[in-house]
């Protein structure tokens, strides 16, 4: 709701401050830019203090400045209101790496990519809400009445539990335990056999932390192990330096180094991170460019140069009297309905999403749907009639949505528990770069050339595409990796 917001109060606040082309979209750009610079610092903190902290401290901060972004007094302070919005919705990502780390290997690839349904509610009601509210009271109220369900769904957060691995992650395992057993008896069933235990590291004699005290050289205790127990396939896999302590193994307990930048540039995960961010970018430059050109062939009415009944130009002037070089075209109801009818496409191709993600792989999945937004932004440039738009923009929500779920699985799976926070925060922070470039393609450049705006994006959307063939790392059916 809070980003499809923007899409449809542009014209109304067009029309109050008598924006300009860029006016219009630097709003869009500075609630991205919020979004990128907290991005990282809530994963980041994220993996170290807890996913559950984070999204609620992202809710609390979300709500509070949307709601007072309807009372901004001037164009600037609106801008400045929304920033912070950005800043609170960019923490909304833990909600979903906290449903990544208790969902089972076998559903991740069915169940989070359902979680559209929601993310198009949202995008339905603040549709809806707009073509009555903005017309009758006004586009303030809209913003006052979209931020209720955000302060409502603070209360569920007594019903959210920590992440379990984020736990163990850390050492807290009977914080761990006592979410585990709390679901066994929700499911009326028991935990399997055996204990939770803190990550191990095997050390060689040669290791200074591998004393004959029996004591590591930080003072924890070291613990012998048997070499059966290492060579165990039952044995957790964590990270093992083998060596002989004596007769014996000896592991360290402790917690391994969390949410450290430099380990998305480690050897092991540096191709993977940087090709995510690539194709993150260029997803997100996708997802709000069709958006935003949605609204403006809407607002414009730039195809094929057809006349809508939302061309009732109100020009504006100035106390001398003369006409301001802005315009005022408030969306009509036909307009609202094509917006509603293109929106409900991010849902259309969830089914055949979910197949390809479970069937073909991640990377394959994700290099197909990126090819076809490619093609698909390349046709919006045909003349057709509005049925034709519609259908044209149907289908490109449809693809966009399919990328984006497909590339929040990946992220979330590709990641160890332990730096997975940072490495979604960080692939959600740069992908806002392409979401801030976005409006100024699709509301300015538009303006200029169709032609050249949508080439920009398919070409955008090819090399998504090849970066999304050529992933190192195939996750489908791969277990969640603990530590790194």
């Amino acid at each position: 709701m809070e980003i499809m917001l923007i899409a449809v109060v542009s014209p109304a606040i067009r029309c109050e401050w008598h924006l300009e082309n860029w006016q219009v979209a630097l709003v869009t750009t500075m609630v991205f830019f919020g979004y990128m610079v907290s991005s990282v610092l809530f994963g980041l903190l994220a993996d170290r203090y807890g996913r559950w902290k984070i999204l609620l401290l992202s809710f609390l901060w979300g709500a509070y400045f949307s709601l007072l972004t309807s009372f901004s007094p001037t164009y600037i302070w609106f801008v400045f209101l929304r920033t912070m919005v950005g800043c609170g919705v960019s923490g909304h990502a833990q909600g979903l790496i906290i449903k990544t780390e208790f969902l089972p290997t076998k559903y991740r690839g069915y169940m989070l990519p359902l979680s559209q349904v929601f993310w198009l509610s949202g995008s339905l009601l603040i549709i809806g809400l707009a073509s009555v509210v903005i017309p009758t009271i006004g586009w303030r109220w809209l913003i006052r009445i979209a931020s209720i369900p955000g302060i409502v769904l603070i209360l569920a957060f007594k019903f959210i539990p920590e992440s379990a691995r984020f736990n163990v992650s850390t050492g807290n395992t009977q914080a761990a335990l006592t979410t585990l057993q709390h679901i066994a008896k929700m499911n009326r069933s028991a935990l399997p056999e055996g204990q939770l235990v803190e990550p191990m590291l095997l050390l060689s004699p040669a290791s200074p932390l591998c004393s004959n005290s029996g004591r590591s050289g930080n003072g924890q205790i070291l613990s012998p192990v048997s070499s059966a127990l290492a060579n165990d396939p039952k044995t957790p896999k964590t990270k093992w330096r083998r060596g002989m302590c004596g007769a014996k193994l000896c592991a360290v307990f402790g917690q391994e180094k969390r949410g450290r930048f430099a380990d998305l540039l480690d050897a092991k995960y540096l191709r993977t991170t940087l090709q995510i961010w690539v194709i993150w970018l260029g997803i997100s430059f996708a997802y709000y460019g069709v958006i935003l050109a949605s609204a403006e062939l809407l607002e414009r009415d730039l195809v094929c140069g057809a006349k809508s009944e939302s061309q009732a130009a109100v020009p504006s002037e100035d106390s001398e009297g003369s006409q301001s070089p802005c315009y005022c075209h408030l969306f009509a109801p036909s307009d609202y309905r094509t917006m509603i009818i293109s929106t409900i496409g991010e849902i259309a191709l969830n089914p055949l999403n979910i197949l390809g993600i479970n069937f073909l792989g991640r990377r394959l999945s994700l290099s197909v749907t990126m090819g076809c937004t490619a093609l698909f932004f390349l046709l919006l440039n045909i003349c057709t009639s509005s049925a034709g738009l519609i259908g044209f923009l149907f289908t490109l929500r449809a693809l966009v949505a399919a990328n984006f779920n497909t590339i929040y699985i990946y992220t979330a799976e590709v990641y160890p528990t332990t730096m997975r926070a940072l490495g979604m925060g960080t692939s959600g922070s740069l992908c806002r770069i392409g979401a801030m470039v976005a409006p100024f393609i699709s509301q300015v450049l538009m303006s200029a050339s169709i032609l050249g705006a949508l080439c920009l994006f398919s070409s955008v959307c090819v090399v998504g595409a090849i970066s999304a063939f050529t992933l190192p790392i195939e996750t489908k059916g791969r277990a969640l990796q603990q530590i790194k």
